[in-house]
């Protein structure tokens, strides 16, 4: 697959087919990833996000691990569940929106500085679609974050990220990014010792 192919479909063929909503009805207080992973994370956010910018938390719930360090004009957040995102202090707006139906993300065009996507990018069903929208949010220099560990709820993740290794999981979000249009995609380890693992994969919009 390179910039010009997009992947086929069967890829994100999922065992559990029926509406999201139903999936995501309840909602999950719980940590998806290990503490130490998570504050690698934040400490990864922590270097390359500045302060005073608009951040977009895509995909997200009731934590956004953003450092509090960090003083940020806008930081939105965009969901499965209403609940979740109540209940994350660290937004300062939300809404509830399946990237699963609608990949046009609804926000105006230029609108972030930074959109991040933490341990998720692999229950998009037309990611593609979402990331070109992703784009088209970010102003010229936005940069989008996308962080990835090992788990996953079986029965909602796509086909493709259950059948290969996970250094291949790397070089296909690298290659989703390349073909949405991204510039300078990065992929770097960032694992802590004796955790969950954190691979995370970065793009440029240049103009």
């Amino acid at each position: 697959m390179n910039k010009t192919n997009e992947p086929p479909a069967r890829w994100f063929q999922r065992i559990d087919e029926d509406p999201d909503e139903v999936f995501y009805a309840s909602p999950r207080f719980v940590e998806h990833i290990d503490k130490a992973t998570i504050e690698k994370l934040r400490e990864y956010y922590a270097e390359i996000i500045d302060e005073e910018t608009d951040v977009l938390d895509l995909m997200s719930s009731w934590i956004s691990h953003l450092p509090s360090e960090i003083k940020l004009t806008r930081s939105s957040g965009l969901g499965m569940n209403e609940q979740e995102l109540r209940a994350n202090n660290q937004l300062s707006d939300w809404c509830v929106h399946n990237l699963n139906t609608k990949p046009q993300l609804p926000y105006p065009a230029d609108t972030f500085d930074y959109v991040l996507c933490a341990v998720s990018i692999q229950y998009l069903t037309a990611p593609i679609q979402v990331l070109k929208s992703a784009l088209e949010v970010l102003r010229k220099r936005g940069r989008i974050v996308i962080a990835m560990s090992h788990r996953l709820f079986p029965t909602k993740a796509v086909s493709i990220f259950q059948h290969i290794a996970p250094e291949d999981r790397i070089k296909l979000v690298s290659s989703y990014l390349e073909i949405a249009g991204f510039d300078e995609v990065t992929a770097l380890d960032r694992s802590p010792t004796n955790a969950d693992p954190l691979w995370i994969v970065t793009g440029l919009k240049v103009s």
